[in-house]
């Protein structure tokens, strides 16, 4: 893998300045200095231009149509409020979410809340702040907003069809099968749409459907419109989001707009023409805007070459929970030379912990720092606290400027919970 391979794993306008990585017109070492290693760096730019590329790219196919973004993704308040900035609604899976979209400014109109098993707190939250639509996913979610809707208000609702579409994807992330515990078979939907259709307190808007995430194939997603078509005709669609990212040199998702094509070619073809179409993007979205710089700790060498860094699972856990592969290189030595095999592994006491299994790497040493491409998904938004670990730092970087939006945790926030 050259230094242009792995280059173009990076942000957007990335580039090495005398051998150094540069994102968002910010060296590498440079950043290390100012906000300390582990790091979370966000090439502002390039998180915009995806999110206008998604908006023109489906506005030019339907018309009446949105973008909303997956918060789960990256539920950072300053990449939410970037994409409410940009024109998108935010889909949120949860109170904190709905708190950090509602201080990025958006609109509560255009978020849409999800969720599998939503707490009393959640809804009432949802419901008291204006939160556009509840996708419903089961009758329990009903029970709850028949109760926490008062007087003469009424809450718009989506119902969440399972389309029996099993995609090429890791098992954990897959949601369109049966047997998935999001959502209602069509069989199992049609009474509680029937329901929802009588109620006084709940307006039935449309149907939702989500297959997966991380799938690099667009017929999945163009397969799951005709059932939810085949339940009925309503206002609204939600056709979810789950189009893969690159994270190695070896990946070839397809592009927004093939995965448009094959998306809206078919909602165009088999839902009312009047309707409204919303989508969900979110690893798609971020995973190419950021990446994260390490500082390696210790080398050891025998059988395995270990590179060890001071971060690990506790800023990135798709390894140990999705098998995801990602890329590394040397800061200031993409190219080498003396490249060597081997297996980057981060700091917790867990022989999962490895952040990427058969690299190569520029003679690395202990002090040098390491850059690791597409982690602007899932990344932030699973950060943990194991064996006490403090979760990292988020900057955003533009034009040569870096601005820190999310501070590094302190040992005082690790102990402030404590009551004994």
């Amino acid at each position: 893998m050259s230094s242009g391979d792995l280059l173009s794993l990076f942000p957007m306008g990335s580039r090495l300045d005398s051998g150094i990585l540069t994102v968002g017109g910010c060296r590498a070492d440079d950043l290390a200095r100012d906000f300390g290693t582990p790091l979370l760096v966000v090439a502002e730019d390039a998180l915009r231009a995806r999110a206008r590329e998604y908006v023109d790219q489906l506005v030019a196919r339907r018309p009446r149509s949105r973008v909303v973004f997956a918060s789960k993704a990256f539920p950072c308040t300053a990449v939410q409020r970037v994409m409410v900035e940009e024109g998108l609604g935010l889909d949120v899976a949860g109170g904190g979410e709905i708190l950090t979209a509602l201080k990025a400014g958006v609109d509560p109109a255009l978020v849409v809340l999800h969720g599998n098993a939503k707490t009393d707190e959640e809804i009432a939250m949802a419901v008291a702040n204006g939160v556009g639509l509840v996708v419903v996913d089961n009758a329990d979610d009903v029970d709850r907003l028949e109760a926490l809707v008062h007087g003469g208000d009424t809450q718009d609702v989506l119902v969440r069809i399972i389309p029996g579409v099993t995609a090429d994807t890791h098992s954990h992330v897959l949601t369109g099968h049966a047997g998935s515990k999001f959502g209602l078979s069509p069989r199992d939907a049609a009474p509680l749409i029937r329901r929802i259709e009588h109620s006084k307190r709940l307006r039935m808007r449309g149907l939702h459907v989500h297959v997966g995430s991380q799938i690099l194939d667009v017929e999945p997603f163009a397969e799951s419109v005709a059932p939810v078509a085949a339940v009925g005709a309503f206002p609204v669609y939600d056709l979810g989001g789950g189009l893969g990212a690159r994270y190695t040199w070896a990946d070839d998702p397809p592009s927004v707009g093939a995965y448009l094509d094959a998306l809206i070619g078919a909602a165009n073809e088999l839902l009312p023409p009047e309707a409204e179409v919303i989508i969900e993007p979110g690893r798609s979205m971020v995973a190419a805007s950021a990446a994260t710089i390490y500082s390696v700790t210790t080398v050891k060498r025998g059988a395995i070459t270990f590179v060890a860094v001071d971060g690990g699972m506790g800023d990135n856990l798709e390894v140990a929970l999705f098998d995801q592969r990602f890329e590394a290189g040397v800061v200031g030595r993409f190219d080498g030379p003396e490249m060597e095999t081997v297996t980057v592994v981060g700091r917790h006491c867990e022989s999962g912990d490895v952040l990427v299994d058969g690299v190569e790497l520029s003679r690395p040493a202990v002090g040098d720092l390491l850059a690791v491409p597409a982690t602007g998904a899932y990344c932030f938004t699973m950060a943990n606290n194991y064996n006490g670990n403090r979760r990292i730092p988020v900057v955003f970087a533009r034009d040569g400027s870096a601005r820190l939006v999310v501070r590094r945790e302190t040992w005082e926030d690790l102990m402030a919970r404590d009551v004994d």
